[in-house]
């Protein structure tokens, strides 16, 4: 990647993050390649863009606010890896702060082609408790 991707890159990353924190759907669909796939933990498959982009919807629907906790950052050839706790309120006022690392890797064209998030699925238990 050359040194303009190298730095195109934190930017990037700040867009899908801001834009899953203001609740836009057709920022973070921006930022995916046409062919992107996305693993979380506990999947046993890897999602394809449309499943993805629903997924991030019922999340930001699922919340009234969110905020993501940068803990470190590493770029690397492609794309980067990052540590964060994500913070985030249930419409029912239940409170979600769930420790992630996430690898994106970023196509030559700056979108984004791989997301591979991994959690602790019982993290996400005040979120499916508010949902049911």
């Amino acid at each position: 990647m050359s040194a303009t991707g190298e730095r195109a890159v934190p930017h990037l990353a700040e867009q899908l993050f801001g834009a899953i924190e203001r609740s836009d759907v057709a920022a973070v669909a921006q930022l995916f390649g046409p062919d992107v796939r996305v693993w979380k933990s506990g999947d046993r498959r890897d999602n394809d863009r449309d499943r993805s982009l629903r997924i991030i919807g019922w999340f930001i629907d699922s919340t009234v606010e969110r905020r993501y906790q940068i803990l470190d950052r590493h770029l690397f050839p492609g794309g980067f890896v990052q540590q964060h706790i994500l913070h985030a309120t249930t419409g029912r006022g239940g409170v979600l702060a769930m420790r992630v690392c996430i690898v994106i890797k970023i196509d030559s064209g700056g979108l984004i082609s791989r997301i591979d998030e991994y959690f602790d699925p019982a993290e996400l238990a005040p979120l499916v408790r508010d949902s049911s």
